[in-house]
């Protein structure tokens, strides 16, 4: 029995270690071809590496790639990932070549593939890979992310802009988001696109139509080289392949293809400390800076408004304003902090401001300091601080300001008295109603009596309604899960009647459900993952169709018009069908 248990416990120590270790192999799709046949390569690793190095493929020429692809799943809790860099390589000559060794590296650890033998024979009559259609797809389709600046300062806008550049030959009828970047060194914000529109324009010299898929403004919150993670998009492509109809036309054929943006990485500047002044809380841009009052004339006891501002272009949500100081006879209240900031591919623009409710208590001629409000200028590459003006507030009436007293304070005296001004106060009473009316026998004393016999039959009655109402588990549920839809939903109720606003916060509500239900990602919320996963916690079909079709609404809603009606139905439909999976999951 223990040689049986020894056994055992050393199988699993092994299949474990083996599905730990770091798996980075070469697969071609042929290893005999005819040299005007094409070859695809994939380099597949099941972990993330760094410093990818492909063989110098001698004696092939590279037609297509190298494409990158990523895949995630998790099957009965556990994960597992796939990367693969694809090549397509044309023969220059006949004879034996050698796919060489690949090289990765994972944890500071180098991996390398093994040689992989090739024979090349003289050209076939038909060409098995002149219809492969997915090296058609993979030579014509490109997904590149292009970085506006790939060396800024610490706090600097970049943007990304992701393009899908595809070839004359084919065409694009769908995409979906597989695999999303997650910028967790950033500070980050998508611009919305409201409708895709295909452009012409140039892949390696070669005519390419494009689309701009999304546009991301990046703001480095750290220093030194930081990677930018891939977008990866699934991408119905159709490509045209050797047959034809009866009419002559050439028919084509539909392929699911997977490109991705490739890693890239940006090597942020600190900021210079010469030069920096003291008062420097981080603002990295061009601003203007200053400090208004609504009114510069005023009594005691009236209110003034006074707002500290910084307008202009830079990081406006990344950096703390100068705090207002007063004069101690002027009462100040804690600022109201206001954002009227626009987000563009230039970064973030307009202004942000204090808002202080100051109400002066004594007659007098007031000072409000001035306050210095430094950053650090992109254009010049130094520091620069703006001063705002001193504020001098003018309080016409009110109580006077003791002479001599420091700061705008009134000095406090001595209160003199002569011994007339307040009667003496005794301290102990020996006070009797002149009506007493005793207790016994009278309204109070029957009121105590029979008050306990009122409330028990009520107390009763309540405790049973209770009871009733916990022992309803049918209903108990339907109303959390009311509750429950409503909560999520809360916020795309305010934006009933704003298209845009109404539908994201929609979208959000429903990936924010699942995330709670069912810890779905975001980066794993696609229609099949998530219709997968309902399934399998036995939602009925209808009710998994019905919130794909909200989901797809959403998306549609960003090309298309929607009237303050098919809003109103979507929030009913949204509200019932989250409702609904609650009470299925």
């Amino acid at each position: 029995m223990k040689l049986k248990i020894l056994f055992i416990s050393l199988f699993l120590f092994t299949a474990n270690l083996l599905q730990a270790q770091v798996r980075f192999e070469a697969n071609v799709s042929k290893e005999k071809l005819g040299i005007n046949e094409r070859l695809r390569v994939d380099f597949e690793m099941n972990q993330d590496g760094d410093n990818f190095r492909p063989p110098s493929f001698n004696g092939f020429r590279i037609i297509g790639g190298p494409n990158q692809s990523v895949s995630r799943s998790i099957i009965n809790g556990k994960g597992s990932y796939s990367k693969t860099y694809t090549y397509f390589l044309q023969p220059e000559s006949r004879g034996n070549l050698t796919i060489g060794q690949a090289e990765i590296e994972v944890d500071d650890k180098i991996y390398k593939t093994s040689p992989i033998d090739i024979e090349v024979t003289a050209a076939v009559e038909e060409s098995e890979s002149g219809t492969d259609t997915d090296i058609v797809a993979s030579e014509n389709l490109h997904l590149v992310a292009e970085i506006s600046n790939t060396n800024p300062y610490l706090n600097e806008a970049i943007t990304v802009v992701y393009k899908l550049y595809v070839s004359p030959s084919i065409s694009v009828s769908n995409w979906r988001d597989i695999d999303n970047p997650k910028f967790s060194d950033f500070w980050s914000q998508n611009i919305d696109i409201r409708q895709l529109r295909a452009e012409n324009g140039e892949y390696k010299g070669q005519p390419y139509r494009y689309v701009v898929l999304r546009k991301t403004v990046l703001y480095p919150q750290k220093t030194g080289e930081l990677d930018i993670e891939p977008l990866a998009l699934s991408v119905s492509v159709d490509v045209p392949s050797e047959r034809r109809d009866i009419f002559g036309s050439r028919i084509y054929r539909t392929v699911q293809k997977t490109v991705a943006a490739g890693s890239r990485t940006i090597d942020v500047k600190p900021l210079p400390l010469e030069g920096k002044p003291a008062d420097f809380s981080g603002a990295v841009g061009d601003f203007d800076f200053e400090v208004t009052a609504s009114k510069r004339t005023l009594d005691a006891s009236e209110s003034l408004q006074a707002t500290v501002e910084v307008t202009g272009n830079g990081n406006l949500k990344l950096f703390e304003l100068p705090d207002l100081s007063v004069p101690a006879s002027l009462e100040i209240y804690e600022p109201e902090r206001s954002e009227n900031v626009n987000t563009t591919l230039n970064g973030m623009q307009g202004s942000i401001s204090k808002n202080y409710t100051i109400v002066p208590t004594r007659k007098g001629k007031y000072p409000v300091p001035a306050l210095d409000f430094s950053y650090f200028d992109l254009d010049s590459e130094t520091y620069k601080t703006i001063t705002s003006e001193e504020i001098l507030l003018d309080v016409e009436e009110g109580p006077a300001v003791a002479t001599g007293s420091p700061g705008g304070v009134a000095s406090r005296q001595a209160v003199t008295t002569n011994g007339d001004q307040f009667r003496y106060i005794k301290l102990n009473t020996n006070l009797r109603p002149l009506q007493q009316q005793e207790f016994f026998n009278s309204v109070s004393f029957w009121g105590m009596v029979l008050l306990p016999a009122l409330i028990i039959p009520l107390v009763i009655l309540f405790g049973k309604k209770r009871e009733a109402i916990a022992n309803d588990e049918v209903g108990n549920r339907r109303k959390r899960a009311d509750r429950l839809a409503r909560k999520y939903l809360s916020e795309a109720k305010k934006n009933l009647g704003d298209q845009a606003a109404f539908y994201v916060a929609l979208e959000k509500a429903m990936h924010n459900y699942l995330k709670a239900k069912l810890h779905i990602q975001t980066s794993e919320m696609s229609k099949d993952r998530i219709k997968e996963v309902l399934a399998s916690r036995g939602v009925d079909g209808s009710t998994i169709n019905e919130f794909i079709s909200l989901l797809e609404s959403c998306e549609f809603a960003r090309y298309t018009p929607a009237s303050s009606v098919t809003m109103k139905q979507d929030y009913e439909k949204a509200a019932g069908v989250i409702s609904t999976l609650d009470k299925q999951i």
